[in-house]
């Protein structure tokens, strides 16, 4: 239903929709006709809905660093998957990931060749040499978080090791190019030009996501299109920024015998990094990293 300018808003404020988000769909609404597509009003989060986000990102970003400082060679996954799980149980939150669409575990950890979705297990040994993404997703009083971080296991190679920095310079220009009022597309250029002037290839099928009030909400973000294409970016919007970037072909396989492990067709290295951003008026803020 349209609404009158003496309205209440659609985003909750209680001010007058002249006094608050007219302009706002008015300058959406010029994009659309111009062929653009643009954001609906239940992907901008409101500074309510941001601030709880945040506190969900905060348990996020400490199963992370909690993860950061026992990972280390000789160590196996079910580990990893032990400390997510106590540290976001201790911190009030509950596991994202845990009996997702049949995910068996509260994290993601995804060695060498796996692409994503890895699943914890006793038998997967991390050893010397190895780079690991651990893939955090935390829900709080019904708010999702989500970020993922590299790690690398004692003496990695330096091929290795130029993948993993790489990947995260990736993530770092993606940030930047993140404005209001340009495009997904604006961003998804940097990465993979940055990505294919050093020598990878950036995932296709899989990508980045809406979050907060949802695991996975619109829009999909991919990190191969060009500047002005895909959605158009506007305040309040949130979506993480996760390349998957490989050593070799960008080509993929999801493992048939549990549907969740993506590896490499091509069994080279691969890396990913996630940051969990929010548009503002002025470019980014990260939510979780």
């Amino acid at each position: 239903m349209k609404l009158g300018r003496n309205d209440a808003c659609w985003c909750g404020s209680g001010r007058k929709y002249k006094q608050c988000h007219e302009r706002f769909d008015k300058r959406i609404e010029a994009f659309a006709l111009q062929g653009h597509i643009v954001p609906h009003h239940d992907m901008i989060k409101t500074p309510e809905q941001v601030a709880k986000i945040k506190e969900s990102a905060a348990i996020n970003m400490a199963c992370l660093d909690a993860v950061g400082e026992a990972i280390c060679a000789g160590m196996n996954t079910q580990e990893i998957d032990d400390i997510v799980y106590e540290t976001t149980k201790k911190m009030g939150g509950i596991p994202a990931p845990l009996n997702y669409e049949g995910f068996p575990k509260s994290v993601c950890t995804s060695v060498n060749d796996q692409v994503c979705h890895g699943i914890p297990s006793k038998d997967v040994i991390l050893k010397d040499g190895d780079i690991v993404n651990v893939d955090c997703s935390t829900i709080l009083d019904g708010y999702f978080s989500d970020s993922s971080r590299m790690f690398m296991i004692g003496n990695v190679s330096e091929e290795k090791k130029r993948l993993v920095e790489v990947t995260k310079e990736c993530c770092d220009l993606g940030l930047a190019a993140v404005k209001p009022w340009t495009f997904l597309g604006d961003m998804a250029q940097v990465i993979h030009e940055h990505a294919e002037k050093n020598g990878y290839s950036v995932v296709r099928e899989i990508g980045g996501h809406g979050v907060g009030l949802e695991f996975h909400e619109e829009p999909w973000v991919g990190y191969c299109s060009n500047a002005g294409e895909d959605m158009l970016m506007v305040p309040g919007m949130m979506f993480t920024i996760e390349p998957m970037v490989n050593m070799g072909t960008a080509q993929i396989f999801t493992d048939k015998e549990n549907n969740w492990e993506v590896y490499t067709m091509d069994g080279m290295p691969s890396a990913q990094w996630e940051y969990q951003i929010l548009v503002t008026e002025e470019g980014a803020e990260v939510i979780s990293y």
